[in-house]
């Protein structure tokens, strides 16, 4: 357990998942809270898929402008900022709803609003990460923890949030998430941080931008993950984002408190699998496990398609968030752990890119399908298609050891000697 634990020893890691444990619940409900709003005034999967891509695309238009920026600025100040931004979105969003003068049009431009702050707030944030744990062989275990935080957040959030929904309206649930922010504040104003400037700080962002590019060119390692996490995002992970609604509704013809069993079912899924990934040793091969990973995440969705037990359906959807979980932080620490450090922010921004910014487009042609064809024939096309994705990079993956036998012995190099006798 204290291995698991062993990133918590640094004091400025410990803040930051601190505010964020606090903060993250808000979100998770703000979230809840704007998908089913969006669905009770609409009743449209399409429309909904419009407001997630309003939300996501900024990510994928500006992340590496966003990365760039992150390598040659004070990542610190620009989380200061960017949590102020968002607090001022959920501000706002809580006026709207508790003076009864939103629309979808009001929704769409705040979802815009909030994506295009998010696009600059994660990528700082990723990136620095590695000053908060200093340590290099302790942050695989803080990614983990990141991410068990923030799954621990969508596991508790949906579940508060469809409570409140049900007796006090989606304005409560906006005005939580406003006050949360306070926390995320008072701990980044609390950190004792020496950021040094970065090696090429000095550099135009155009010149940093075609750097970035032409880093993931010359990493065949990193740019494979980097696709993997792009197809997935287009073909699979829309299902949480976009679908659960519709299943929670026209399958299982429930409300609000159905929908966030579902959302909570993703979450406990999720939590699991950065538990797991906690636990994991330095050395372990990463690429390996994305390939189990995204394979569980794809045939859990198929298979939610095929039942019309709603306990059965959530089973299945916690062991697809599960699968998402792992394959995701695999891909997120490999990045972390095998990019330098003045290119740090735009290898980050390129996984944020594929994985927040590719599912807007995902949200939209989850919609389409569900519209077009059902809901079931929409989960059945997810399901294959992770499939055939998984199968894809397990492919690529052989090949690149059949055609490179020198990389494995690398690859699955037992872990080094961790101390972990100081405990968190």
């Amino acid at each position: 357990m204290i291995a698991a634990l062993r990133s918590l020893r640094h004091p400025n890691y410990r803040l930051q998942i601190t505010g964020q444990a606090i903060s993250l619940i808000g979100t998770w409900m703000q979230r809840v809270a704007v998908s089913w709003l969006v669905y009770r005034i609409s009743g449209s999967a399409l429309i909904l898929g419009l407001i997630t891509f309003a939300q996501l695309f900024p990510t994928l238009v500006i992340s590496p402008f966003a990365g760039s920026f992150a390598d040659r600025h004070n990542k610190y100040r620009t989380l200061m900022i960017t949590q102020t931004g968002l607090m001022i979105q959920a501000g706002l969003l809580a006026l709207l709803v508790w003076f009864k003068v939103y629309n979808l049009w009001y929704i769409g431009v705040l979802a815009l609003m909030q994506g295009i702050i998010s696009v600059f707030d994660v990528t700082s944030r990723q990136s620095l990460l590695k000053e908060l744990v200093p340590v290099k062989e302790d942050l695989p275990n803080a990614i983990a923890l990141n991410s068990s935080v923030f799954n621990g957040a969508r596991m508790i959030g949906p579940a508060v949030a469809g409570v409140v929904l049900s007796a006090y309206g989606e304005a409560v649930c906006f005005t939580v998430n406003f006050v949360s922010f306070i926390a995320v504040l008072l701990t980044l104003y609390l950190m004792k941080l020496d950021l040094r400037p970065m090696v090429g700080s000095k550099e135009n962002w155009k010149e940093a931008l075609v750097e970035g590019y032409h880093y993931l060119r010359r990493s065949p390692h990193i740019a494979s993950l980097i696709l993997l996490l792009t197809a997935s995002s287009l073909l699979v992970m829309p299902y949480f984002n976009t679908l659960l609604p519709v299943v929670a509704k026209e399958i299982f013809h429930g409300d609000a408190k159905t929908f966030s069993w579902f959302e909570s079912a993703a979450g406990m899924g999720a939590m699991f699998g950065a538990v797991y990934m906690a636990f994991q040793k330095a050395g372990r091969n990463l690429r390996f496990l994305v390939i189990g990973a995204s394979a569980l995440l794809s045939s859990s969705i198929f298979l939610v398609s095929t039942i019309h037990h709603l306990w059965s359906a959530l089973g299945f959807t916690m062991l697809a968030a599960t699968g998402m979980m792992v394959q995701n932080s695999s891909i997120n620490t490999y990045i972390q752990t095998h990019s330098p450090a003045a290119l740090r922010g735009r290898a980050i921004s390129y996984y944020v890119m594929a994985f927040q910014g590719v599912l807007p487009l995902g949200s939209l042609l989850a919609g389409f399908m569900a519209r077009q064809m059902t809901i079931h024939y929409a989960l059945i096309v997810h399901g294959v298609a992770g499939l055939l994705i998984s199968l894809s990079f397990a492919l690529y993956i052989r090949h690149r050891i059949h055609d490179h036998p020198e990389i494995l012995p690398r690859v699955i190099a037992p872990a080094p000697t961790i101390d972990t006798s100081t405990s968190a």
